[in-house]
């Protein structure tokens, strides 16, 4: 009997949304036939997807604006064009379209031309989708890693179309062979606004690394502190961590890996000292594959979630677990998602008010003091790793729902 065909919808890159990436890797190990849908908008991104592509299985489907051709240029300008002009009339006339997310027809129409026994929809594009593909009488599943209609901050909201995304979203958990999210707090959170069945939770976490920080010496070097993401930006809780850290005693460094936003190095610096100033590194963003490593040669791990929106306070992000992974302590702020976290692992690091610079100073110099708890915080992080944090125990509730999806009958509408 041929294998079950699985079609999971994104809108990103591969390198930039690891779930999918987990997600169909395990998917594709148990034997279904899993193709990948997404948009290349950028090159160098393009290229690391192709590069992760040749060891893992699934196939890969994109619409494609990354390359040289008159086609694909022009494909590429008219799509930036229309989503300009569909966020500038969202934001000046409350003008809603899905066009302001994105290439969302285009999208869509690709999806329609893939056969799938089961569609699982990621990102907010795809679960814009999803209520036609729904209405079309696919399965469908849904997947809420960020809650979109509650995400963003308050300049940014202003040209998104969030009655259309609420809609998209209320319909697609609704009517969904299953849906699934990061965090207790998010699956109840989305429970309650929507009256929706609660969404079963994958955590963010990673498979389990071969190394992490506790193979390696306790050392005497200077404490290091490592924070990722994407994009180093605003909004991402580092001013108020940099405030608290300015007044520490003790020495160490702070590490910042990710892209910068224009500009933004340079506010960071201006709000320190001039001798702690060049003890901050900026690091370029790293492969998927480079990271795990990469993270394991720091000590601490900065888990800066503000909690708002909404969707901060109550997702669990990528950043903790994988700190967690590399063996790092953490320092965590008290959002509802990674205090879900922090009470399963208490000894795994700090969990902070991020507004409490004063306090948190202390907390960091007491930790910076004691190297053998320290070590501690870091033994426990692995340890929490290994069970309950790690892909591993996630993907047996994974492919629980997907077979039970497929057992059933497509829904009716």
């Amino acid at each position: 009997m041929a294998a079950k065909k699985i079609l999971v919808l994104t809108a990103s890159h591969l390198c930039r949304n690891p779930r999918v990436v987990k997600e169909a890797t395990t998917l594709g190990r148990a034997g279904y036939d899993v193709t990948v849908a997404s948009v290349s908008t950028r090159t160098r991104f393009e290229e690391i997807d192709r590069a992760m592509m040749r060891t893992l299985p699934f196939r890969r489907q994109t619409i494609n604006h990354t390359g040289d051709t008159a086609a694909s240029r022009y494909a590429a300008f008219f799509h930036r064009g229309a989503t300009w002009l569909a966020r500038l009339a969202c934001a000046r006339l409350r003008w809603e379209t899905a066009h302001s997310l994105g290439p969302a027809r285009a999208l869509l129409g690709f999806a329609r031309r893939l056969p799938a026994d089961l569609t699982i929809v990621h990102t907010e594009i795809p679960i814009w989708a999803a209520q036609y593909l729904i209405r079309d009488g696919r399965r469908v599943a849904v997947d809420v890693e960020d809650w979109y209609s509650e995400d963003l901050l308050v300049a940014d909201r202003k040209s998104r179309p969030l009655r259309l995304l609420r809609r998209a979203e209320s319909f697609a958990l609704n009517h969904a062979c299953y849906s699934s999210t990061t965090s207790q707090a998010m699956a109840d959170g989305l429970a309650e606004a929507y009256h929706c069945p609660t969404p079963i939770v994958l955590r963010n976490s990673f498979p389990l690394q071969p190394e992490s920080r506790i193979d390696q010496p306790v050392g005497t070097a200077v404490p290091r502190f490592i924070w990722f993401s994407q994009t180093i930006g605003p909004g991402r809780g580092l001013e108020l961590f940099l405030a608290a850290w300015a007044r520490t005693a003790m020495p160490s460094e702070v590490h910042l890996l990710g892209d910068e936003r224009a500009g933004y190095r340079e506010i960071l610096l201006r709000r320190l000292p001039a001798e702690k100033r060049t003890r901050v590194h900026f690091i370029p963003l790293v492969t998927p594959e480079e990271l795990p490593r990469t993270l394991a040669e720091f000590d601490i791990g900065l888990a800066l979630e503000p909690a708002w929106p909404r969707n901060r306070d109550i997702t669990i992000s990528n950043k903790i677990l994988q700190y967690l992974n590399a063996g790092l302590a953490v320092v965590s702020t008290d959002t509802a998602g990674q205090a879900e976290v922090m009470r399963t692992v208490p000894h795994a690091g700090l969990l902070i008010e991020a507004h409490e610079t004063a306090r948190l100073a202390e907390s960091l110099d007491a930790l910076l003091t004691d190297r053998t708890r320290l070590r501690a915080m870091q033994e426990a992080a692995r340890r929490a790793a290994v069970e309950p944090f790690c892909w591993e125990s996630e993907e047996p509730r994974l492919l629980a729902a997907v077979a039970q999806a497929l057992s059933r009958p497509v829904p009716e509408v």
